[in-house]
């Protein structure tokens, strides 16, 4: 939360009164204000001044910047994504409404989204089942488990997108292996031979084919395909690295997830042996410093850690640790036709949840321009204004008969830490017309003009008229 933005956060403080059974009167008392001052601020009348957040954590045992996150702002996007299905068509649901109730209810908002997902798990199901039932063969492998990737995603988010004890266990590695960085690949091979008795070998790609990497059971050894890149080489020892030393470790993080399915639990423990990896390739307290230093400089950060352009991205939406936390980012990662695959909520930016992204967003222009960083400031419909990077994925597989899929990524942070990146340093912050005005999905998205629309908003009736055509797709009748 940046200071300058007012922290409307009484729901909050109301509810962690509560959890204290603390009185009105006794938290006024030792917050050393009235209790009518404290009533105003729980009932967000007046707003957590930046004095009064430095006295709650002295006070009480809080963490300062997970209090001020606006928690409210990310269940209000979902439950705002849930009444915008046809299903409440004439049911108005208003926007305060909405709000006050992610703000009372964050339990109750949480079983509503889940009830949906549920509900549209069906649905999606039940379509698959009626278009397979014209063609009996297609009835073999329906899949119904459409929802474990987002299950893990919001675990995810709930943990800010950082895992300490595996941070821990990537800086153990750099000592008890004496890796280098300008040898990581020999320094991974050789500790993983000589203390896991696991070797390593590079395969042709007519062995390989698409596979990256494929463990060996039976001979013991590690096989990566010639087609990796060598930060690709790096990371994929790294995560068959997490996989032979850090069973237990990984086990006990999926377990304490409390996933619902097989399937979420094994996605998740497959992200945690790719975060380690991450986490060895970009060692934490070296990462975080070059990255002040550069001021998130993505490309020299890039070249300085010998990784992707996405490795370094997705590393950012990790540096979340107590005492040494960096810029809070969001990152996205979406192929042409807008489809998101990757997805990791930060600094307050609320994605679709049942849908893409929008088609205003400087994501899509990334494709247009393959290898360059495009840069745009946001402004979400709530006010809320982001600072945008987003550029084309760095190929996998290599060769001419590789098939490339075209990937774009984006991170991006409150337009209010943008001073910290060098990419806000040609912008004009403060400008309210140098940002360009995106939604989070069509049918959330209140901007009535918008010409790229291509589902009408929430709650409106269109106006048809077959002798009138405009330039925005829908024309929307008057409230």
């Amino acid at each position: 939360m940046s200071v300058e933005k007012k922290a409307m956060l009484g729901h909050k403080v109301r509810r962690y009164r509560q959890e204290q059974n603390l009185s009105q009167t006794e938290m006024a008392e030792m917050l050393e204000i009235s209790p009518s001052y404290l009533n105003l601020i729980e009932h967000n009348q007046r707003p957590v001044t930046v004095p009064l957040l430095f006295r709650l954590g002295q006070v009480f045992p809080i963490d300062l910047r997970e209090f001020a996150q606006d928690d409210a702002a990310a269940l209000a996007a979902g439950l705002r994504e849930v009444f915008s299905d046809p299903l409440f068509e004439g049911q108005k649901v208003r926007e305060q409404e909405i709000r006050e109730v992610a703000e009372v209810s964050p339990a109750a908002t949480q079983a509503v989204m889940n009830l949906y997902k549920a509900y549209a798990d069906m649905r999606e199901d039940t379509q698959a089942l009626i278009e397979r039932l014209a063609d009996p063969i297609k009835l073999q492998g329906l899949d119904t488990q459409v929802f474990p990737i987002e299950e893990v995603r919001d675990y995810q988010q709930s943990q800010s997108n950082h895992f300490p004890e595996l941070e821990t266990a990537a800086e153990a590695l750099w000592q008890d292996a004496g890796l280098e960085r300008d040898d990581l690949y020999q320094g991974l091979a050789r500790h993983l031979q000589t203390v896991h008795g696991i070797g390593a070998k590079i395969m042709p790609v007519d062995i390989m084919g698409e596979t990256l990497r494929r463990y060996d059971f039976h001979r013991r050894r590690v096989l990566l395909s010639e087609l990796l890149s060598p930060s690709g080489r790096h990371f994929q020892m790294a995560v068959q690295l997490a996989i032979s030393s850090q069973g237990e470790l990984l086990d006990r993080l999926v377990g304490k997830a409390g996933l619902s399915s097989p399937d979420a639990e094994k996605l998740f423990r497959i992200g945690l042996a790719g975060y380690f990896a991450g986490a060895v390739l970009m060692p934490y307290e070296a990462f975080l410093a070059s990255a002040k230093e550069l001021r998130y400089d993505l490309e020299i950060l890039q070249n300085r850690f010998g990784v992707s352009f996405e490795q370094v991205c997705h590393r950012l939406t990790t540096l979340q640790r107590k005492g040494a936390r960096g810029v809070p980012f969001f990152f996205i990662r979406i192929d042409h036709a807008g489809n998101i695959s990757k997805r990791l909520s930060g600094a307050g930016f609320h994605f679709a949840r049942f849908g893409g992204a929008c088609p205003r967003w400087v994501i899509h222009d990334a494709f247009a321009g393959p290898g360059s960083i495009h840069t745009q400031q946001a402004r979400m419909p709530d006010g809320s204004a982001f600072l945008t990077m987003a550029r084309t994925v760095d190929p996998i597989l290599g060769g001419h008969r590789g098939r490339q899929p075209r990937l774009a990524v984006a991170v991006g942070c409150d337009l209010g830490q943008a001073r910290h990146l060098v990419y806000g340093d040609a912008m004009d912050l403060k400008s309210n017309q140098a940002a360009t005005d995106v939604g989070v999905s069509c049918r959330v998205c209140e901007r009535l003009d918008c010409s790229q629309r291509a589902h009408p908003p929430l709650n409106h009736r269109l106006r048809l008229d077959e002798n009138v055509r405009r330039i925005a797709p829908f024309a929307i009748a008057p409230s």
